[in-house]
């Protein structure tokens, strides 16, 4: 399927390693110009280097919570490529916390991550995204938006948040922009082969530790999903063949969500 993709100009926040590379390699092999971001210079020369895509790819250090760096990446992604098409709105983490075990600190770091994360990116490319003929921003979500977890109550509510606005901003932007995002569940990544390294029994594969967490976790899938998966949903969102699609949200998370 032809996405229509070819020659567009893609950014794409936390676009280093797991889903942001993920999307950023989609991307590219649709045919589209593709600019990352993240705070590590040498994790992202790393991630040039594996995308080996030449001239379609070019990466800037930026922290996407400083408004005036994000300001700086806007006009390095116009000047290198002319316009920008599509933004996607990757960054961040999650917090494991309960509401007992939340200080205001982390309250307040966690709510501003989360918030400007998006913002801040919107705010620097609306004017390139609304010169398009195919503005779109994708903002990459959990499934915490709708379905809290006890462990992660910050983080629960900042994402629940977030699905606000971009349920907002899809409504403000039209019909110059669509603002779609993707509810994602458990995503295969770093973090898991750590905890794989640190707590699987002697003897367990990856794979088979990977999948009695699913078991446990209730996945009708019955795994974890790949960021390959993930950024196929982000990029379709993204592209002209969803260009009547906005302010949606679309769960990739293997049918886990216990809501209708």
């Amino acid at each position: 399927m032809d996405l229509g993709l070819a020659g567009r100009v893609a950014v794409v926040t936390g676009g280093s390693s797991g889903i942001g590379l993920a999307t950023a390699r989609r991307l590219l092999d649709d045919g589209a110009r593709v600019v990352i971001c993240g705070r590590d210079r040498a994790r992202l020369d790393a991630a040039v280097a594996a995308l080996g895509a030449g001239d379609s790819v070019h990466a800037e250090a930026c922290d996407v919570l400083d408004a005036g760096a994000v300001d700086k990446l806007a006009a390095a992604a116009v000047a290198r490529f002319g316009g920008v098409d599509i933004l996607v709105n990757n960054a961040g983490q999650a917090r494991l916390s309960t509401f007992a075990s939340t200080l205001d600190a982390d309250w307040d770091a966690e709510l501003r991550l989360k918030f400007f994360s998006v913002i801040n990116p919107t705010r620097a490319f609306l004017p390139h995204l609304q010169a398009s003929d195919n503005g779109a921003i994708v903002v990459v979500n959990s499934l915490l938006a709708r379905q809290p977890e006890p462990h992660m109550v910050c983080t629960s509510a900042a994402r629940a948040g977030v699905q606000n606005l971009v349920k907002s901003l899809s409504v403000e932007l039209a019909p110059r922009v669509r603002v779609n995002s993707i509810l994602i569940g458990t995503v295969n990544s770093g973090q898991w082969e750590r905890r794989y390294k640190e707590r699987a029994p002697a003897g367990v594969s990856y794979a088979d530790w990977l999948a009695g967490l699913a078991r446990e976790k209730h996945i009708p899938l019955e795994r974890f999903g790949e960021p390959e998966e993930t950024a196929a949903a982000i990029v379709f969102l993204a592209s002209p063949a969803a260009g009547f699609i906005t302010g949606a949200a679309l769960e990739v998370a293997g049918g886990v969500s216990r809501f209708a």
